[in-house]
């Protein structure tokens, strides 16, 4: 998929008037492991339908959920309903859940518009070969 908008010129030749009014967040490709845990059923009382869990998996592990305050978390445990919804058979709540997960960034394309891009994480530097000094040492 193309990433959408003008392609960029080389650095140098940009020709903006304007400074940029924001710029790329790059997040490191690392799975989030801080958010809250699932809720054990649903608000309605039913037990989570197999497609309902395997999203929230996904999406409460997205690595820019590190940036969520409380109020993105209850968007997303409310979103959690919706999906519930659509995951047993209801599609009048299809768009809805469109509209919510392109707020909260699911997809490559709503990165994209959301400025977010996601990066290969430094490497971990690699200590130097250090010589073992009793291989030089004479007995």
């Amino acid at each position: 998929m193309a990433i959408p908008g003008r392609p960029q010129k080389p650095p140098g030749q940009a020709v903006n008037r304007n400074p940029k009014a924001h710029d790329w967040v790059d997040v490191p490709r690392i799975r989030y492991s801080g958010g809250p845990r699932m809720p054990s059923k649903s608000a309605l009382g039913e037990p989570w339908h197999p497609w309902t869990k395997r999203w929230w998996r996904a999406v409460s592990t997205m690595p820019h959920c590190k940036f969520w305050d409380d109020e993105d978390w209850e968007f997303c445990l409310n979103t959690l309903a919706v999906v519930q919804k659509f995951n047993s058979g209801d599609m009048g709540v299809a768009a809805e859940m469109r509209n919510r997960e392109k707020i909260m960034g699911v997809t490559y394309e709503s990165r994209m518009n959301l400025r977010i891009r996601y990066v290969d994480p430094p490497a971990a530097e690699q200590p130097a070969d250090v010589a073992v000094m009793d291989d030089y040492r004479a007995i």
